[in-house]
C-alpha cells in the first residue's frame, strides 16, 4: 500500500457476483493505474455472517457487519460502492448521500422513475460524487468508438442496432428468485440487460425522445427459490423488443433476452452513418468493426481494430499491444475514474455515466412499459 497518498476508505453493500467484481477492482486499481488515492477496502456488508467472513478474508476487506444504516453512519467511511440488488439501491443510496459519502452505484439504477429521481436529487444536495456503473463504456474499444464518432468519420448517424442476448433462464426449472419478481426487479431483461443497452445508446448516438415496446413470456411459472416443491408466477417479461427515435432523428431497435440458446453474453450494437458503420460485441470485447464510405472503392470493407495498443484508452495501463483484456479490467477502470472524480470536487465534470444518466435511462424503460401495456409509441418523460 502506498503510505504517500491520502486514503479513501470504502464501505461494499453486498458481496456476491458483482461484490466479487467490484472488490477485485478497488484492490486492483493502484496496481495498475496512479490514482490520487489508495482506496482502503475498509468494511463490507452481507446478511450471512459466515459467508461474508469467508468473503472478506478472500478480497481483503478490514472488518464486516450486517447492518448497512451502522456503515452509513459511520464518520470513517468516505464511499459507499453499494452492489445490491435494484429494490435496494435507493433507500441506501438516498442515505449514503445524506451522510455525505460518495456513492459507486451498481446498475439497475432503480425499481421506476420515482426512485431514480429522488436518488439524484439526494445526490446532487449533498454535492458528493455519483456514479452508476454502466461498466462497458470504458471498454477501450467502446471508447474508440465514440471517438471514431466525434471526429466524424462515419457521419451522420441514421441507425442503431442493440441487443442483449443471454440463456441462462432457458431452464423451465430454474426457481424464481429475486430477479423474477416485479418488486425486486422492476422488469425483466429490459431493465437488468435493456438499462445496458440504452446507456450504450445514450453515449454512442444521443438521448431516445420515443419508444415502441412488445415484451413476451415464454415460461410463465417456476419452481419457487425458497420453495422447490411449489411454483410461483413469473412477473416480468422473458424478453423485450424495442424500436426507438432518437432526439437526433436516427431509429434504432433493442433486443433484451435470457433465452436467446447459445448466447452467454451477448452484447453488441451497429452503428450506421452517412460516411460509415461501426460494429461491437462484448463476447469479443478488444475489436471494433469500422465502414468507411471514405476507403477507395476497391477496398472498401469493415476493418478489424484490435483496440490494445497503447493510445486506446486504458490500455496503455496493462499490457503490450495485442495483449488482450476482460469483462474485469472494465471495473478497474470505473474505479480509477472514480477516485479522480472524487479528487477533483463537485465543481469538476464528474464522472460518467451518473446518476442523471440513471434517470434518463430509466425514463426510456418506463416508456418502454408503457407502450408494451397500451400497444403504441410512447415519449420518453411523457
Amino acid at each position: 500500500m502506498d503510505t504517500t497518498k491520502p486514503k479513501l476508505n470504502i464501505a461494499l453493500l453486498g458481496h456476491r457476483f458483482m461484490g466479487r467484481a467490484h472488490s477485485n477492482a478497488w484492490r486492483q486499481v493502484t496496481r495498475f493505474f496512479d490514482p490520487p488515492f489508495e482506496p482502503v477496502l475498509k468494511v463490507v456488508c452481507g446478511r450471512d455472517e459466515a459467508d461474508l467472513a469467508t468473503f472478506a478474508d478472500r478480497w481483503g476487506w478490514e472488518e464486516t457487519e450486517t447492518d448497512w444504516r451502522k456503515i452509513i453512519e459511520r464518520d470513517d467511511i468516505d464511499a459507499i460502492d453499494i452492489s445490491l440488488p435494484t429494490f435496494l439501491h435507493a433507500e441506501t443510496a438516498i442515505a449514503a448521500a445524506a451522510a455525505g459519502k460518495h456513492i459507486f452505484c451498481e446498475k439497475p439504477f432503480a425499481l421506476d422513475g420515482e426512485q431514480a429521481s429522488s436518488m439524484l436529487a439526494a445526490a446532487e444536495a449533498a454535492g458528493v460524487v455519483h456514479y452508476l456503473n454502466h461498466n462497458y463504456r470504458r471498454c477501450p474499444a467502446v471508447v474508440l468508438a465514440r471517438q471514431l464518432i466525434d471526429a466524424g468519420e462515419i457521419g451522420e448517424i441514421t441507425h442503431w442496432r442493440g441487443a442483449y442476448q443471454q440463456s441462462w433462464l432457458l431452464d423451465a426449472d430454474h426457481p424464481i428468485d429475486w430477479k423474477l419478481r416485479k418488486a425486486t426487479a422492476g422488469a425483466g431483461p429490459l431493465w437488468d440487460l435493456g438499462s445496458h443497452a440504452i446507456d450504450l445508446a445514450h453515449f454512442l448516438v444521443g438521448d431516445i425522445a420515443s419508444v415502441d415496446c412488445r415484451m413476451k413470456n415464454f415460461i410463465t411459472e417456476r419452481p419457487l427459490a425458497e420453495a422447490p416443491d411449489q411454483r410461483g408466477e413469473v412477473e416480468v417479461e422473458c424478453a423485450a423488443l424495442l424500436t426507438t427515435e432518437f432526439v437526433n432523428g436516427a431509429l434504432g431497435s433493442i433486443e433484451t433476452t435470457r433465452y436467446a440458446t447459445g448466447r452467454r453474453n451477448r452484447h453488441t450494437f451497429e452503428i450506421y452513418g452517412n460516411r460509415g458503420a461501426l460494429t461491437w460485441d462484448m463476447e469479443d470485447m478488444n475489436h471494433l468493426q469500422f465502414y468507411s464510405e471514405q476507403d477507395p472503392e476497391n477496398a472498401r470493407g469493415f476493418r478489424d481494430i484490435l483496440a490494445t495498443e497503447r493510445c486506446h484508452d486504458y490500455v496503455g495501463n496493462w499490457w503490450p499491444p495485442g495483449h488482450i483484456i476482460g469483462y474485469e479490467h472494465t471495473f478497474t477502470h470505473a474505479a480509477a475514474d472514480f477516485l479522480e472524480a472524487v479528487a477533483a470536487g463537485p465543481t469538476a465534470p464528474g464522472i460518467k455515466p451518473d446518476f442523471h444518466d440513471g434517470v434518463r435511462i430509466t425514463r426510456v424503460m418506463e416508456a418502454a412499459l408503457r407502450a408494451d401495456a397500451d400497444g403504441c409509441r410512447v415519449a420518453v418523460g411523457s
